[in-house]
């Protein structure tokens, strides 16, 4: 996996570097992921929030997740790109969403989550482990 990694929005107002590698990656399947996402699910990817440069204006959106605690959605106030996601039930890391990375064909998500969420539409091969809520 390489390191440092970055990304950005569609438009390139935001950008960000991430200088270590992920703590954990994962889908998640929750109702709020899937507007977030505009899919079925986000894939996501979890770094400490102190290894996380980020250059320009993010606007924020906030509200109370699955897991019963808060989560502020961040996204370019211009084109509209979800970026990242503050949970507070993790704290002091931040939420990358993969499909923003220049180069996310290194992803490797280890489990899906919140699958009690999911689309009768949505296949999940069962190769990965997937939880009903989150994962413990």
């Amino acid at each position: 996996m390489p390191v440092p990694f970055e990304g950005g929005c569609r438009c390139g107002a935001v950008r960000y570097v991430c200088n270590s590698e992920p703590a954990m990656m994962a889908h998640c399947h929750c109702r709020d992921c899937q507007y977030s996402s505009g899919g079925p699910y986000a894939t996501l990817v979890i770094v400490s929030e102190d290894s996380l440069e980020i250059i320009g204006t993010v606007k924020d959106f906030s509200l109370t997740a699955d897991s019963g605690k808060n989560v502020t959605r961040k996204f370019c106030p211009e084109c509209g790109t979800p970026v990242f996601s503050k949970p507070e039930v993790l704290e002091g890391m931040m939420v990358i969403k993969a499909p923003s990375m220049d180069d996310p064909s290194w992803i490797d998500p280890a489990f899906h989550m919140f699958t009690d969420s999911d689309q009768s539409w949505t296949e999940v091969s069962g190769e990965k482990p997937s939880f009903g809520k989150g994962p413990g």
